[in-house]
């Protein structure tokens, strides 16, 4: 790489990002903060990198279609850096608001400074290509997969959850759309108005919910983690999990059983301690890296580093337990762009496994008249109805809880109710992540 000061630092912390995330594994949404934090970019600047990023990432498979159309070179011969610098470039023509003669002229310096002069030529050939041919580009009538830029495999386990394809479609676009970060005040550390005299406005269905205006760390409460930065989606189950405690006098013993990164535990360990305060909680983590994370959230006396069948073997009962399973993550697309492209189907397989493995801990650790609580952040069905489908035929003593009760009013009006009592939100219909939430207990 030269390494002389490149005058166009947007262009070259939005390639970093890209290139930390498809070449090292990285993750965007913690990637680039640490990149614009380092930066001294302008304001402005920093929004169009987020954009561009973002952007970038979730249009790739879409971007390698019409490169593999422009290159003459097979994409799998084209240099790593060099993929990633066109990728940004065609998104700047195809998909943002940037002068054609200016994302082609910037591209080809980012190429120079990145990969020297040599594949100037070839990248300058690819973008001019691209813009003569951007009419017949958009014209063209595309797979789904490839149109909304999505795996094709995800495409059909979306099409078999929904089953309506005007509603495929919907759910396929929301996913590539930008998302303000939301942000959830934790009871008795922060409030509501606090975070909303900083700027935002409320979220309608959550009660400590905010939509940010601007940078979550830009906010005092999220600095001092009083308050934390979650999908609206994850506001609400949590919620709703909480409501199935409203009657109960005695004090509960409730558990986290896969806690980390913390979001959920932080927000229902402040609210008990400010509404229930005799209850006992205990968040579980099985990965010591992100045990460490709920430790930065609640105090670490209440995090355990352990499996669930761990708490089995110590004879512990608990009265309520959510079990936010390890899933494919389908329903948060929209926040995770580089998570589409590192999904198998097989990974699905695996993850069925361990989920069903969890909800048997979940059998030996619930208290008589005990409610557990099974989430994923997908809808794929094998993770939601036809986990919870072959739960109940494996524990012929359970049943599916109807959890309309425990549904604020605003939560009922948005349609989040299933016929059979489940919980499933779509990112088209709630503006959330398409999180899933069934609640199981033994029959009477």
């Amino acid at each position: 790489m030269n390494r002389r000061k490149f005058e166009d630092q947007a262009r070259l912390v939005a390639y970093n990002a890209i290139s930390a995330v498809n070449r090292e594994g990285a993750y965007a949404n913690l990637k680039l903060p640490d990149l614009l934090a380092a930066s001294q970019l302008s304001e402005q600047d920093r929004a169009w990198v987020t954009e561009s990023v973002y952007g970038t990432l979730r249009m790739q498979g879409k971007h390698d279609y019409f490169l593999s159309l422009l290159s003459e070179r097979p994409l799998d011969q084209v240099n790593t850096a060099v993929l990633d610098i066109l990728r940004l470039g065609l998104h700047q023509i195809f998909e943002m608001r940037t002068p054609d003669h200016a994302a082609v002229s910037a591209t080809v310096a980012l190429t120079r400074y990145i990969s020297g002069e040599s594949p100037t030529a070839f990248v300058n050939g690819v973008l001019r290509n691209a813009i003569r041919r951007r009419d017949e580009f958009e014209g063209m009538e595309l797979p789904l997969h490839i149109r909304y830029s999505h795996p094709e495999w995800v495409v059909s386990a979306y099409r078999a959850a929904l089953k309506d394809e005007v509603r495929l479609e919907s759910m396929l676009a929301a996913n590539n759309v930008p998302t303000k970060p939301h942000i959830v005040a934790w009871p008795g550390k922060s409030e509501v108005e606090e975070i909303l005299e900083e700027g935002g406005e409320r979220i309608p269905t959550t009660q400590y919910g905010v939509y940010a205006a601007k940078a979550p760390h830009s906010y005092a409460a999220i600095r001092e983690r009083r308050a934390g930065v979650q999908d609206r989606g994850s506001q609400a189950l949590a919620e709703i999990f909480l409501n199935t405690a409203t009657n109960e006098v005695a004090p509960l013993h409730w558990l986290d059983m896969c806690a980390g990164p913390g979001g959920k535990a932080a927000f229902v360990f402040n609210s008990l301690r400010l509404s229930r305060p005799d209850d006992s909680f205990l968040a579980n983590e099985p990965s010591e890296h992100r045990a460490e994370l709920v430790e930065h959230v609640i105090p670490a006396e209440y995090v355990n580093i352990g499996r669930g069948e761990e708490l089995v073997e110590r004879g512990e009962k608990f009265d309520r337990i959510i079990i936010d399973a390890p899933c494919s993550g389908l329903g948060a697309f929209r926040r995770r762009p580089e998570s589409r492209w590192r999904k198998q189907p097989s990974d699905v397989k695996e993850l069925v496994v361990l989920q069903r493995s969890l909800l048997d801990a979940g059998v030996e650790l619930l208290a008589v008249g005990g409610i557990l609580a099974y989430a994923t952040c997908s809808p794929h069905n094998a993770e939601t109805r036809a986990q919870v489908a072959d739960f109940l035929y494996r524990h012929k003593d359970w049943e599916l809880v109807d959890a309309q009760p425990y549904l604020s009013e605003a939560m009922t009006e948005s349609g989040y109710l299933q016929s059979d009592g489940a919980i499933q939100m779509w990112t088209d219909l709630h503006g959330s992540d398409a999180m899933f939430m069934a609640l199981l207990r033994r029959k009477n």
